[in-house]
């Protein structure tokens, strides 16, 4: 990443005071398709283009209110949610006995229909990931699918824990439900979702046998942020107060038996609270709404590291994720007007916040299609490669989620990156991977738009591709490709597939 410029001293002029600060900032063809890229996954040259002629306010309307624009339902029916139905109480018992009395076949039989159900369950998996890439490819709403991605990384859970495809499904669309409503709702139902419930064991939690995992993880990684603002004891409490959150098949169910209604202290306030109160009694500290700031910030913003900036520009993104946590609070925790608000700002649109985050894999393989209009190819390789590149939907690593920033490249994941780009232009898969040739045709020459001359050409899919012009010795060796004498006898077509492929291979490709 190139060195960022220093942030001039007059925090205001940022709009670092507060994320609302007026002082409007340039809102040209840069700015347009900046926006596209942290607000969506990026865009065409005429998306760009409609959002610098309708200016900067009415272009954040349109991404952030996004209800506005037609959405294809999401139809439960696309999935089947008895794939991993729980044993009757008739089976559990014949099974038990079966083992107690060393009845192989018996135990074998029900054994077999458990895994058999595994076996349909991890397949609906796979389906469910082509089933979310596509929706982002598709979505006239592409801020809704980008928070539903957030969500999922903030909340993280994993299917190989969970085993039951359609708890997934079910809390992806509960984070799409509230992609950007509020914060605290969202959490109230976090605590009722079988798939975190089932993730964190608190199916196994009862009165006088609390398990902390939810109540450690809603304090550390959810709502206020490791070491900040809580004790031990604050997760213990915690703990007993969530007994009793369980779940039967599909659905939450609260066991008022297994619950400890005793008095509990959580954050000095003395109370029989329940797992709500706990909720509540999170939220309302001032921790939360810097933790949550500052994540939105490292996703939206800048994920450069803190240690890696300049003084001065260190202290102005300090500055602005304080005014944004002012406003998380303003707001009581609606995140809808608080992206608005950062989208608007000046701080957001400042030269050290352009190609300021690296793409995840799922941003890359989306944008990628969405702003050259390539066809999407296979959509099981497109999920094997977003696995390939340390991103695999529906299983992040830990509970912690995906580190992202630099963490998304090594060695092994640039070369996929680099792949993946050229099979989306091509349709022809690298012999190192076991994805499908694909022959549908991409038509890139209208992305041209009648440029012809070497220097003209290259300078149209820099810009539209890369969020900061690249090195100069990149630039030249991409214009002395395109002047080479076998790359003019190629057809038109040829020519800028092999242009694109070049311009998709460079470091700066990486960044949004």
């Amino acid at each position: 990443m190139q060195n960022s410029p220093a942030i001039p001293a007059d925090l205001r002029a940022l709009g670092v005071g507060t994320p609302t600060a007026r002082v409007t900032p340039l809102f040209d063809t840069a700015a347009a398709r900046h926006l596209l890229n942290r607000a969506a996954f990026g865009g065409t040259q005429a998306q760009v283009d409609a959002l610098v002629a309708m200016g900067l306010d009415h272009a954040v309307d349109l991404l952030v209110n996004f209800e506005t624009q037609p959405s294809k339902t999401v139809n439960s029916d696309d999935f089947d949610r008895n794939l991993m139905p729980p044993l009757s109480r008739e089976e559990r018992d014949k099974l038990n006995a079966a083992r107690r009395a060393r009845e192989e076949a018996e135990v074998e039989r029900l054994e077999r229909k458990e895994n058999q159900a595994k076996a349909n369950d991890r397949r609906q998996l796979v389906d469910l990931k082509k089933w979310w890439i596509a929706r982002m490819i598709e979505s006239a709403r592409p801020l809704e699918e980008k928070m539903t991605l957030f969500w999922h990384g903030h909340f993280a859970t994993g299917a190989r824990t969970i085993e039951d495809s359609w708890h997934m499904f079910q809390q992806n669309q509960l984070f799409r439900t509230y992609a950007t409503g509020n914060f605290g709702t969202l959490v109230l139902n976090v605590i009722r979702d079988p798939a975190m419930i089932k993730y964190l064991d608190n199916d196994k939690s009862r009165k006088g046998r609390p398990n902390e995992n939810l109540a450690r993880e809603l304090l550390e990684l959810f709502i206020l942020g490791e070491g900040s603002g809580y004790t031990e004891e604050d997760i213990k409490a915690g703990a007993r107060a969530l007994t009793g959150y369980t779940f039967e098949d599909d659905e939450f169910e609260y066991r008022d038996g297994n619950h400890d209604a005793g008095p509990k202290i959580i954050f000095g306030k003395e109370g029989n609270w329940t797992g709500d109160e706990f909720a509540r009694l999170a939220l309302a500290k001032t921790e939360c709404s810097e933790f949550i700031a500052s994540k939105l910030y490292r996703y939206f913003v800048n994920d450069t590291p803190a240690a890696d900036l300049p003084a001065e520009q260190r202290d102005a993104r300090e500055a602005f994720i304080r005014a944004l946590a002012t406003e998380l609070r303003t707001q009581q925790y609606e995140i809808k007007p608080v992206l608005a608000k950062l989208f608007r700002s000046a701080h957001f649109y400042h030269a050290c916040n352009r190609a300021a985050t690296i793409k995840s894999p799922a941003q890359l393989i989306v944008q990628t299609v969405r702003q050259y209009g390539t066809p999407p190819r296979q959509l099981s390789a497109l999920a094997g490669a977003c696995d390939l590149m340390g991103q695999d939907l529906f299983q992040p690593p830990n509970v912690k989620g995906w580190d992202g920033g630099r963490a998304w490249i090594n060695t092994s994941t640039l070369f996929v990156r680099q792949n993946v780009a050229v099979y989306l232009l091509t349709g022809k898969r690298p012999d190192v991977y076991d994805w499908e040739n694909d022959e549908t045709r991409f038509d890139p020459i209208p992305l041209l738009s009648g440029a012809t001359t070497p220097d003209v050409v290259a300078d149209r899919l820099i810009s539209m591709s890369l969020a900061a012009p690249p090195h100069p010795e990149r630039r030249a060796a991409l214009v002395s490709f395109l002047t080479s004498q076998a790359h003019m006898e190629a057809s038109e077509h040829s020519r800028t597939i092999a242009a694109l492929a070049l311009v998709t291979a460079l470091p700066e490709y990486q960044l949004a």
